[in-house]
């Protein structure tokens, strides 16, 4: 008898090896390799003789095309994030912290859903039925009709789905308690994770379902399994937020049938995740308007426009090396704005402790934040107030200019919109002025520097050009 063959593979990135170490070279984790066998997973089996698979059918690029059937939930900030609604027969994949609200925002959708006379099946993995039904009336939808299963067996699962009609909606919660018997590993590891996700999909391919895998993540706040996950599925969506805040961001970082980057904000409320229809407002709402270090950011997420307060504090360092903490931002785009207020307008700050933060929990990942951190950067070190009516946008540049940054005009007219009067930026082209809101570009950050420190009560080093 012949002896099966085996590889060894990090549970932690996928990688292989042909034999057992203790560090993965790939990604460095320590005690993450497992031994498993290679004729394991979909396809696997004795290895028969070749038989010839018949030709594809070759189409022409051109030709009618159908825009892809969806399922609108009627949660509105889930429904702008999908791109309108779940597609039929795709597969989506949903990650976030424990506790986040995964669960409890896929139970309210399944609840509009199986309301509108959708069939819904929700598949838990982690919790009992009554566990479920619980948590569901709590959230005031007990009367649902959602189909429910507490299953681990990915060809049960398959099964159970296939007798019947079939369904609108699939819910898996989550993805890594998921087994099949094709592969001789435990639940959760990479190979476990990888076989069950492709069955699933194959079946929303096949059925026309929604397919929404709920997946854990990492410490480093990475979907956990193989990355390959990510590229089988549709769309990707990661469910942010903080404990000690009450928003969740729901945030699109791949999707097929959509725009990507696509952020929907949720409440946690007592009766579960209310939709924030407004979020520059909820954002802006207990802004200290007098207080020096805070600037009004007028970023995008996605194809929404956000008014968001960046709050800075430059205090004395008692200690060689200063302080340096930043929530919301990159640390690393801190370090370079620093060293441009430093090296181009002259301004004494490094040698202060930096406090930086996003209000409301929300994490900007965009350049154009450059501007209003340096603004309220300033506003802190000199002790003077920022006017309380103006929003700031624009990039720096290591030569100390400010750069344009795109969608200028949706910016200032949610800047409008809210009874802002002024904008502070660089260069832009083609957008309205009027209406009585004022713009004000600089080329340089030193001009505004200038502006800022002119009205401050504490000096600062004189750059040069002012």
């Amino acid at each position: 008898m012949a002896k099966n063959k085996s590889n060894f593979v990090c549970q932690s990135c996928g990688a292989i090896t042909t034999r057992w170490q203790g560090r993965c070279d790939a990604c460095g984790e320590w005690n993450t390799i497992v031994e498993e066998l290679v004729d394991s997973g979909i396809g696997a089996g004795p290895k028969a003789a070749k038989s010839g698979g018949r030709p594809a059918n070759l189409l022409p690029l051109s030709g009618e095309t159908e825009s892809a059937a969806r399922v609108v939930t009627g949660i509105a900030e889930l429904d702008r994030v999908t791109g309108g609604g779940f597609v039929k027969g795709s597969a989506l994949l949903v990650g976030g912290d424990p506790g986040i609200g995964k669960s409890t925002l896929l139970l309210q959708s399944a609840a509009a859903l199986a309301n509108k006379g959708k069939r819904v099946i929700y598949v838990s993995g982690e919790e009992a039925v009554a566990q479920v039904r619980l948590r569901a009336q709590r959230l005031g939808l007990g009367e649902a009709d959602v189909l429910l299963a507490a299953e681990t067996n990915v060809e049960i699962i398959l099964a159970t789905l296939e007798n019947g009609p079939p369904p609108d909606l699939v819910i898996i919660d989550s993805i890594q308690t998921l087994w099949t018997d094709r592969v001789e590993s435990a639940p959760g590891t990479v190979t476990q994770v990888r076989t069950s996700a492709q069955a699933l999909t194959r079946l929303a391919k096949k059925s026309g379902a929604a397919v929404v895998l709920v997946g854990h993540v990492t410490k480093d706040g990475q979907i956990a399994g193989p990355r390959v996950v990510e590229h089988m599925v549709d769309a990707v969506l990661y469910f942010e937020g903080d404990a000690s805040h009450t928003f969740r961001i729901l945030r699109g970082v791949k999707n097929r049938y959509g725009a990507t980057d696509e952020i929907g904000v949720f409440a946690m409320t007592e009766r579960g995740l209310e939709q924030v229809a407004n979020p520059s407002a909820l954002f802006l709402d207990q802004r200290d308007q007098d207080a020096a270090g805070s600037a009004v950011f007028a970023g995008m997420e996605g194809t929404r426009p956000i008014l968001i307060e960046i709050q800075a504090l430059v205090a004395p360092s008692p200690l060689g090396t200063p302080r340096r903490a930043v929530v919301g931002w990159d640390s690393q785009r801190l370090s370079m704005v620093l060293a441009v207020l430093e090296t181009r307008c002259g301004v004494r700050i490094g040698a202060n402790d930096i406090y930086l933060n996003v209000a409301g929990g929300l994490k900007i990942n965009e350049p154009a934040a450059d501007l209003a951190v340096a603004a309220a950067l300033i506003s802190s070190l000199t002790g003077s107030p920022l006017p309380k009516e103006a929003v700031y946008f624009g990039e720096i540049s290591l030569a100390g200019g400010v750069r344009p940054v795109s969608h200028a005009g949706l910016r200032l007219r949610e800047a409008q919109k809210l009874g802002f009067q002024s904008v502070v930026t660089g260069r832009v082209n083609n957008v309205d002025k009027t209406n009585g809101f004022e713009v004000t570009e600089f080329s340089q950050l030193s001009e505004m520097v200038g502006r800022i420190a002119a009205n401050g009560k504490k000096p600062v080093a004189e750059p040069e050009g002012w």
